[in-house]
């Protein structure tokens, strides 16, 4: 049983370099301080890319929710966020990676003099972490996900808003818990009115005579490849909606996937122990899948040949 980051265990993993604050540690000497203040209150920032072909996919986009994020925050980085990209490219070339290689970027506010909440009490400016591995999913995420709706909500923006990438995700942690005691892969969340939102880590789409359903948006991370799967529709006349929808439309649907930066497209088979379709791969989430795929080819071409 694992969920959709389950991943292909990569020995050359256990050799790669960390980088922290500018400097490379080997994967078992990379720490950071316990009066950091992820550590101490979670409070930090992260954000994930994947490098396809020696190249970071679909970078402009995610710098953009980053820079919203260090603002949201307000982190003062000392520097342009632009200037962290130059980070991550340092680091895979430490490490003489070139693809099939996810990243993440975590940046807190810093070391504090004391345990605080409150941000005046960092010392020492933020702290920068950036890990490459080596990561492809596992077989099982590339079969059918199958889901459970949890008691778990997504929260309102006045609460903590869902467009953030904090540290603080344990929200969706409870949510995994429950999922997992379900015996399921992953967790379904529904948004305040009790409308479907999104899954613990990735976001959800379902398929209704042949017309593409999305939540609105309102109440889930804002995730490229969620944006890249809607444009995509649009440009492939495709109906795609971003809307309101219930249960009963995942139960009756004919077809449901989720999308991510590590796992990209995978079919969901199940939802609450109601096979969703015929509890296969169906036709337009296998286009889907095969025109993100060319899109991440045009995106990261291969300087082979």
């Amino acid at each position: 049983m694992g969920g959709t980051h389950e991943f292909l265990e990569d020995p050359r993993n256990e050799h790669v370099l960390i980088y922290i604050n500018g400097d490379f540690f080997p994967r078992h000497e990379a720490k950071v301080s316990v009066f950091d203040s992820a550590f101490l209150v979670g409070d930090g920032l992260w954000e994930s890319f994947r490098l396809h072909n020696g190249k970071l996919a679909f970078v402009s986009e995610h710098l953009h929710r980053l820079k919203a994020n260090l603002k949201a925050l307000d982190y003062d980085l000392g520097r342009s966020p632009e200037a962290l990209i130059d980070e991550i490219y340092k680091t895979v070339r430490a490490n003489k990676m070139h693809t099939d290689v996810h990243i993440r970027m975590m940046i807190t506010r810093g070391t504090k003099k004391s345990p605080s909440q409150d941000p005046r009490t960092s010392i020492s400016g933020p702290t920068i972490v950036i890990i490459a591995e080596y990561k492809m999913p596992s077989r099982q995420a590339q079969e059918g996900i199958r889901l459970f709706t949890v008691h778990v909500r997504r929260g309102r923006p006045d609460v903590q808003d869902p467009k953030l990438h904090p540290h603080s995700k344990l929200n969706c942690v409870i949510s995994c818990i429950q999922a997992i005691k379900a015996g399921v892969d992953e967790a379904l969340m529904l948004d305040p009115q009790g409308f479907v939102s999104t899954c613990n880590s990735t976001n959800f789409f379902i398929v209704a005579n042949n017309q593409v359903w999305t939540s609105t948006g309102q109440y889930c991370l804002n995730g490229i490849t969620r944006g890249n799967m809607i444009e995509l529709c649009r440009k492939n006349r495709i109906d795609v909606f971003e809307k309101n929808f219930s249960l009963i439309d995942v139960y009756g649907a004919d077809e449901a996937f989720v999308t991510g930066t590590f796992g990209s497209v995978a079919y969901v088979s199940e939802v609450d122990g109601r096979v969703i379709g015929d509890g296969k791969m169906g036709p337009v989430t296998r286009r889907l899948m095969d025109l993100y795929r060319a899109l991440l080819e045009d995106e990261c071409p291969s300087t082979n040949g």
